[in-house]
Order: structure tokens, then C-alpha cells, then sequence
């Protein structure tokens, strides 16, 4: 869309308020609030919109400019798209880990690789599920049962074929499910291509400003080539085991090796950090990883046409011979990297200090190993349980031979019941750490509620209930750090525990044994966990669908969405694409261009838009930032940011921010608000310092609710906003007059 945005000179020393809206897709309207409102710059998915002029109420405070930026298409969009992210979540979790590393350097390049590599077992697990349900369910076990076939003619076809014929025609099963993914991890969104900048010079030292700014489109192609050619070995492994190892073939031998060699030039090629995130394409580079996947799917070609055509004998078992060991040595590798992972991070652990000499919380340093765990747990849980749930439905009478004919790999039993523990020891854990903190929360909340409202009458007692239960919810923030440490120790505990099937041992019989747990129970406990797993793929489902169609339900699901997409591709190419490709280019050019026409920008950001105007102004030139000034309200930078990624968001970032605009910077918060907060030290519960530097005057925190009886002109009181904007307040009106202020007096000045 062209832009109609006023070029005359009238806009020479005006001021335009560029407001970002957060995670609750608000419309352009809303942001605005304005009724009458249209679009003049960017695009369906993305644009920037201004209030319809010869309406009333046109302008903002005091004759200023109102113009929003809504991005929320971005990284929502269609049902189709948004319900497919949600199948994505555990590479999503696993690509946000890639930057949730520790603040110092040392150790950098490994908890990359090793990041990578833990991102590339989760697309083989991808495909042994695919194979688990396909190849081994249907065509090995069902397939060569006439009562399973009976009745079913979508299998009877196939039914008592050879071997090879029945695995070679259930093998296009896995191989459509890898095209399917790289599909989706393959082409554009929302014409992200036209907002590649390439390979630019960084303008500041921070972290944070390369988000956006680089091209990340030659690392996500290599990834994905990468991924590809390892999905595809990992099928052609799982059919090469098949074969009896005493009736060995030079062919399949051949094949073997083959296959062995691309999965470990997959493995070599991740760990060459270095090489693969070169920001602009490398021939040489580009030919390795595209001939490593072309080769994989010639490999792959003729390992099914070698299933199909093969005259050799195939050996008699219950489950597809190899397939059991390969997902038990799989979990296993996947302990190892996390414990090798885990141990990096606590090696470098404790470097880094707040300005105060505090320790940074835990969480800080732990983030990448505990995101990776949960992501792999998520992952081996879908897993096992589309495996358990084709048992079921080819399970006709549930009786006990028929469960010993479709019964999963003890390597599934393992992961599901390790999901189901590590679920009860956080559910545990969250109830003891809300009993045990629960106190001091109130205290807390207590003692803000009576100094904001020392005079309330007594009728107000209970609307006064109300406003300390929402501050002391709201810092339940800072006590996560225990919850998600024991779910991560817990799942990779249960990780770990897939060796066991390899020594096929069983759940029921170890816990009976060692334990005293009776095998019934722990039988009910797997089954209840296999449940609990279908309940949450269907609640996130369900999830998915809401938070596209209703922005209320959006605002509590979206900021983790919007927080992993924030994040460029750099660890599994499968994730969903990063909108900040697209939103921080976007607004660094319109904010340039404003500045250009003569005008001033009061950039103003809610909850994660916040995030996006902070990258764009770490990108933005002096002659631009001269002309800028920031309102944050609701934001989660210093509060969830600087603890999830501290390489990116800490006090030398926000201090930088602060000087770029000449610390015409204002930001607003709640205690009632669970996701935003205070900026900087001496805000945070806990904290014994106070700031005294040009940043001391950042901070303005809201009392929330304006008022706990009805005011005279209402019924009812005024509402507990939490995390809601604040537009429309007195407060914001009053920050936004002496920003203002500032940048005319930055002006004169210049001038």
C-alpha cells in the first residue's frame, strides 16, 4: 500500500506517536482508540494506520499525530497456519533455547552445537514416531495379521504381502510427513522476503540489535537442508535394521554405511558453528549442505527400492526388529547431550552480576538446558503417544493378546510415565512453592494496597481483598524459577530411564520389585499419563484455534507464542518463522522516515511491542534517535527478558536504550501486572539498591485499581487492570506531555 502520510512542510516539527500494541491482537482501532481509522503504510499482515482526518477527536494529547503499527498477523495469521505452530511448540521451545544462553561468553559455540545437535534428535524422533505408527504398527505387525486386517480395507490390500513389499509401501508414510515439514519450514510468510535487509553493519555493541537486522535466510537453508538429509537417513536406518543381521548383504551393507555417514556429517556439519551461521550465502558452503540432502534422498530411493525388490529372508518377531533399540538409544543420546548441555552452562554460571552485586537468578543460567529438556520432553511425549493411540485404535478387543501384539516400545512406556512424574513433581512443586511463598506475597500486597489506599471506607474490604489477591498473584512471576528447574530435571530423569528398556525391563515389574509400588498402579499411572498427554495436544489445539479467533484468550496465550516467534531460526529450522525479520525492519524504516520529514516520533510500546521498539532502537542512527523518545507501559523486558535472556536484555542494553533517546524515556507499570514491570534496580521485589542516575526518573509505576468504591459518577468501581494498556489514563497523558515536551526542547535546541 502506498503511503498517504502527510509529506507537506506542515510536518516539520510535529510530533507523531507511534503507538505498538503487545500480544492481545488488538485492532488498529482499539490501539488507536479511535473509531475511524486507515491504513498508510505496509500490508495486510503488518501495517501502519492513522485515525481518518475531518473526523473529531483526530488528533492525540495536545494536537499531536496518532499513528499504530499492528503486527499481529505476523505471527498468528491463518487457522491452517496457527493450528500447524501449535504441532511445532517442541521446536519452537528448542530454537528459543538456542538464546537463552548465560551472559558470558566462554562456552558460546558449544551450547550452540550442542543446542543444534539436540534440535536435530527431535526431528529424528519426529520421524521414528512416523515410522513407529506407519511401518511398524500397520505394515509390520497389522499388516501380517489376518484378524487385524479383517474388516479393514484400507490395509487388507497389502495384507499378507512379503515383508518388504508391505514396509516399502508404509515407508511413503514417513517420507510425506518429512515433506510435510519441510514444506512448512521452506516457504515465505507474510512476504518476509521483501524485509530482508542482508548483512548490514550492527550500530550498536548490544546483543539484542542483530535481532531483525540480519538475513537470516542462508542459516535457516542450511539447517534445513541439514535436518532433511538426517530425517531422511533416520527412515532408511529404521528399514536397514529390519533385516536379519545373520543374513548380512553387501548391498545392504552398503546401504548401512551410507546411511551412517550422512547422519554423522549431519552431526559434524551442526557442529561447525562457526560455518553455518555466516550471515550471507557461501557457495561452497550452500553445495555441502544441499549435495548432503540430495544425497540422502537418492539414499533414501534406493533403500525402499531395495525393501521392495529384496528376495532375503526377514527374520520372525512381534515389533520391527531394531526399531525398540533405535527410540531407547535415541532417548538416551538425547539425556547425555542435555546433561553435557546442563554442565556447560553451570560451568559458566555465576559471571554474571546485576549492577547492585546481586547474583542473577537462576533461571538466567539454566534457561537454554531447561527449555531444551521441555522441549524434548514435549516432543517425546507427542511421540509416544501417536504411537499408543494407532495401538489403540488397531487394539480391537483390548484383550491381553491383543495388547501384547500392538504394545508400543518399552522405550514409550519409559518416556510416558517419566512425562507423567515429571507433570505430578511440578504440579508439587507449584503447590508447595505457592503455599510457602503465599505469605510474604500477601504481606507484600497488603502493604501496597493500604499506602495506595489509606483512607478507603469499610464497605471497600472486599473490593481491598481483590486488589491484594491480583498483587500477590502477580508476583508469583519471580517464584517460577522452581517450577520449571524440577519439570526439566524430572523429564530428562525420565529420559534417562529409556535405558532400561533397552535391558527390557519394564515399568510395572522395577516398580514392584525395587520399589513396592504394585504393577497395577503403575499400569494405570502409564495409561492416565497417555491420556494426559492426548488432553493437552487437544487443549492446545483448542488453544490455537481461540487465540486466532478471540483476542481476550489471545492476550493469556499469546506472549509465550509471540516470545518464542520474537526469536530468529538459529537452532531447529522447523520452527515457526521469525516475524521480527520483518517487524523490526518495518519499523526502523518508517520510524527513519518520519524522522526525515521533519518530524519527532514518541514511540510507545505495550507488553511485547515494547520488545520490538527496544531491537529497532538499538538499530536506529544518532540523527534518528535524536528525534525519539520511548513510553514503555506493561513491558516485560527487565522483568521476564533479563531473566530468560541475559546475553540479550540486561542492564547495559537498557542503559544503552535510555542514552540512544537522551533518556526521554518513560515507563509505566503495575503491581498488579503479571507479565510487565520496572525497568531498572531498586524496582524489583527484593532489591536494597535505588538508582540515582538519569535512569532514577524512567520508572512511574500506576496505582491500579484508580479506585476501590464506585466513583460518584458510576455504579461500580473501577476495574483491576493487571496487564492491560493504559491509554486512556490520566498518567499516560501526562507522560505523553512531557516526552513531548522534550523532544521540542530537543528540537529549539538543535535548531
Amino acid at each position: 500500500m502506498a503511503d498517504a502520510s502527510p509529506t507537506e512542510p506542515t510536518m516539520s516539527g510535529r510530533v507523531v506517536e507511534l503507538r505498538v500494541h503487545g500480544v492481545s491482537g488488538a485492532s488498529a482501532d482499539q490501539v488507536l482508540n479511535r473509531p475511524h481509522v486507515h491504513q498508510v503504510a505496509g500490508d495486510r499482515s503488518g501495517g501502519f494506520f492513522r485515525p481518518r482526518p475531518g473526523y473529531p477527536d483526530s488528533t492525540g494529547t495536545d494536537g499531536i499525530t496518532l499513528e499504530a503499527y499492528r503486527w499481529s498477523d505476523l505471527p498468528s495469521g491463518t487457522a491452517v497456519r496457527t493450528l500447524s505452530l501449535v504441532f511445532l511448540l517442541p521446536f519452537m521451545l528448542c530454537n528459543v533455547a538456542l538464546w537463552m544462553r548465560p551472559a558470558s561468553l566462554s562456552g558460546k559455540h558449544v551450547i550452540v552445537a550442542l543446542c543444534r545437535v539436540l534440535a536435530l534428535t527431535l526431528t529424528m524422533l519426529y520421524v521414528l514416531s512416523i515410522v513407529g505408527m506407519a511401518v511398524d504398527l500397520i505394515a509390520w505387525r497389522c499388516m501380517g495379521a489376518p484378524t487385524c486386517t479383517a474388516g479393514r480395507s484400507w490395509l487388507s490390500w497389502l495384507g499378507g504381502r512379503p515383508p518388504g513389499i508391505r514396509l516399502g509401501v508404509a515407508a511413503l508414510v514417513p517420507v510425506a510427513a518429512i515433506g510435510i515439514v519441510w514444506w512448512l519450514g521452506a516457504r515465505p510468510s507474510h512476504s518476509f522476503d521483501a524485509f530482508r535487509t542482508g548483512a548490514t553493519q550492527e550500530t550498536s555493541a548490544q546483543h539484542l540489535s542483530a535481532v531483525g537486522q540480519w538475513d537470516g535466510s542462508p542459516v535457516v537453508g542450511r539447517l534445513r537442508s541439514v535436518h532433511v538429509a538426517a530425517a531422511f537417513a533416520t527412515l532408511d536406518g529404521s528399514l536397514l535394521a529390519a533385516w536379519d543381521s545373520q543374513n548380512e548383504s553387501v548391498v545392504r551393507a552398503a546401504l548401512a554405511v551410507a546411511t551412517g555417514a550422512v547422519l554423522l556429517a549431519c552431526v559434524v556439519l551442526l557442529t561447525k558453528v562457526r560455518d553455518m551461521d555466516r550471515p550471507s550465502p557461501v557457495p561452497r558452503l550452500e553445495a555441502v549442505t544441499r549435495g548432503l540432502r540430495t544425497i540422502a534422498c537418492g539414499l533414501t530411493i534406493l533403500v525402499i527400492a531395495y525393501t521392495l525388490t529384496s528376495h532375503e529372508p526377514w527374520p520372525r518377531s512381534r515389533m520391527l526388529p531394531g526399531y525398540s533399540a533405535t527410540v531407547a538409544w535415541l532417548f538416551v543420546s538425547q539425556t547425555v547431550l542435555l546433561v553435557i548441555l546442563a554442565a556447560v552452562v553451570i560451568w559458566g554460571r555465576g559471571r554474571g552480576r546485576r549492577p547492585d552485586g546481586q547474583r542473577l537468578p537462576r533461571l538466567r543460567a539454566m534457561g537454554a538446558p531447561v527449555f531444551v529438556t521441555i522441549g524434548a520432553g514435549l516432543a517425546v511425549a507427542f511421540s509416544a503417544e501417536l504411537v499408543y493411540r494407532m495401538a489403540d485404535v488397531l487394539d480391537r478387543d483390548g484383550g491381553r493378546n491383543a495388547q501384547e501384539a500392538f504394545g508400543p516400545p518399552l522405550a514409550y512406556k519409559w518416556a510416558i510415565f517419566g512425562f507423567f512424574l515429571a507433570v505430578l513433581a511440578a504440579l508439587l512443586v507449584g503447590a508447595l512453592v505457592t503455599v510457602a511463598t503465599r505469605r510474604s506475597r500477601w504481606r507484600a500486597a497488603r502493604a501496597i494496597v493500604a499506602a495506595d489506599f489509606p483512607h478507603a471506607p469499610p464497605e471497600a474490604a472486599g473490593r481491598l481483598r481483590r486488589v491484594e489477591q491480583a498483587v500477590a498473584r502477580a508476583r508469583f512471576t519471580e517464584r517460577l524459577e522452581p517450577l520449571t528447574v524440577v519439570y526439566a530435571a524430572s523429564a530428562a530423569l525420565g529420559l534417562a530411564t529409556s535405558l532400561l528398556g533397552l535391558l527390557q525391563l519394564y515399568p510395572g515389574d522395577v516398580f514392584q520389585r525395587y520399589v513396592g509400588v504394585p504393577e497395577s498402579l503403575v499400569n494405570f499411572l502409564i495409561g492416565a499419563g497417555s491420556y494426559a498427554i492426548a488432553a493437552i495436544l487437544v487443549g492446545l489445539v483448542i488453544g490455537g484455534i481461540f487465540a486466532y479467533r478471540t483476542a481476550g484468550f489471545r492476550r493469556y496465550v499469546g506472549v509465550l507464542w509471540d516470545l518464542g516467534t520474537f526469536w530468529p531460526r538459529g537452532a531447529h529450522p522447523f520452527a515457526p518463522p521469525c516475524y521480527a525479520e520483518r517487524a523490526v525492519p518495518e519499523l526502523t524504516k518508517r520510524i527513519t522516515y518520519l524522522v526525515d520529514q521533519g518530524a519527532g516520533v514518541l514511540l510507545a510500546g505495550h507488553s511485547h511491542g515494547s520488545v520490538l521498539l527496544a531491537a529497532t532502537l538499538l538499530q536506529l542512527p544518532p540523527r534518528v534517535t535524536d528525534r525519539v523518545a520511548l513510553l514503555t507501559y506493561g513491558s516485560p523486558l527487565s522483568r521476564l527478558y533479563a531473566r530468560l535472556f541475559p546475553a540479550y536484555v540486561d542492564e547495559s542494553s537498557l542503559r544503552e536504550i535510555g542514552e540512544r533517546v537522551g533518556w526521554r524515556w518513560v515507563n509505566l507499570w503495575r503491581d498488579t501486572d503479571p507479565i510487565g514491570g520496572w525497568m531498572f534496580v531498586g524496582r524489583r521485589p527484593g532489591d536494597t539498591g535505588t538508582s540515582t542516575g538519569p535512569e532514577a526518573a524512567v520508572d512511574r509505576r500506576l496505582t491500579d485499581p484508580q479506585g476501590v468504591v464506585p466513583p460518584p459518577s458510576d455504579s461500580v468501581p473501577p476495574p483491576i487492570l493487571g496487564h492491560w494498556p493504559c491509554e486512556g489514563q490520566d498518567e499516560f497523558t501526562q507522560a505523553v506531555r512531557d516526552l513531548t515536551a522534550g523532544l521540542r526542547a530537543e528540537r529549539r535546541t538543535t535548531d
